[in-house]
């Protein structure tokens, strides 16, 4: 059944900040986004300088009159929070620190991460090691930041693949401000079979009873190239990868996540070509009264 909103669809892509963050709302505008992720500082360094006054009012107003709804960060790559390397750990700590901040003087309200890795030290322990680091943060941070926890493809020795994981994350860290972002790529990779409505179903109704669908608040919208369980992480455009047209249109047309910005993580293309077409199929999921798969 086609989706009956009282809005524009929140949709859109990982939008670079190249040249200034201000500048990530046009490149947003310019594919036809109403949402978007980005980065709030070079995601391969530790280091950056500080968000500028004029950046941060340039970012804000041109947000203001965009028909850009919805803004996520992400944080960087190099964050492991789980980390069993005291040094690295509390590293990881004070760049997260800074990205709540940077979010928060942005205006920016949910910041995706990765669960992190247990480096060989095993679940339970990383677990235990990302839950302290928490700990420290949550009494830190802005409090208008919601923390949206990415269900990972299980490559090596990251932690978040199922989401058991992620449930107990939540259930460790109680005072915690947490959501959840739902990557199609990474569960099919990590053996949630989700290319099917009965695979879907079941892949919903077991988040439902672990964490409550409410609380998925973005979706990363990413086919797979790699096969089911593969523990690969590869990103393909909509509809062309493993998981395939299904999933997309029936996620699309789910009346419980309408509300629930969709954002795709595959390359632009020349002139953004990709963008567009992966958009503009997502669209016409959402709106097709039969199934065309």
């Amino acid at each position: 059944m086609p989706v009956e909103t009282k809005g524009p669809l929140l949709l859109g892509t990982h939008v670079s900040i190249a040249g200034g963050i201000e500048k990530a709302i046009a490149r947003g505008e310019a594919i036809g986004c109403t949402a978007i992720q980005i980065f709030t500082r070079n995601a391969s360094r530790w280091e950056s300088k500080p968000l500028e006054a004029e950046a941060v009012k340039s970012f804000r107003n041109a947000l203001d009159k965009s028909r850009i709804s919805y803004v996520a960060g992400h944080d960087s790559y190099l964050i492991n929070l789980a980390s069993p390397d005291e040094n690295l750990r509390k590293k990881s700590i004070d760049a997260f620190l800074d990205e709540m901040e940077r979010c928060h003087q942005l205006g920016v309200g949910a910041l995706v991460m990765h669960p992190g890795a247990h480096m060989g030290h095993g679940q339970k322990a990383g677990l235990i090691k990302l839950a302290a680091s928490f700990r420290s943060i949550f009494p830190l941070a802005p409090d208008d930041v919601r923390v949206l926890l990415e269900n990972t493809a299980g490559q090596g020795t990251c932690l978040g693949a199922s989401f058991e994981e992620l449930a107990e994350i939540i259930d460790l860290v109680p005072e915690g401000n947490f959501g959840v972002c739902l990557d199609s790529c990474h569960a099919f990779a990590a053996g949630y079979d989700l290319s099917s409505r009965i695979g879907y179903n079941k892949l919903m109704d077991e988040i439902d009873h672990l964490i409550g669908t409410e609380r998925i608040a973005l979706f990363h919208l990413n086919d797979s190239k790699k096969p089911l369980g593969s523990r690969v992480d590869r990103h393909e455009h909509v509809g062309k990868g493993l998981i395939g047209p299904p999933a997309f249109q029936l996620l699309m047309q789910d009346q419980r996540f309408l509300a629930v910005a969709k954002i795709i993580e595959t390359p632009s293309g020349d002139n953004n070509c990709h963008d567009f077409e992966n958009l503009a199929l997502l669209r016409t999921f959402a709106q097709c009264d039969r199934e065309i798969f």
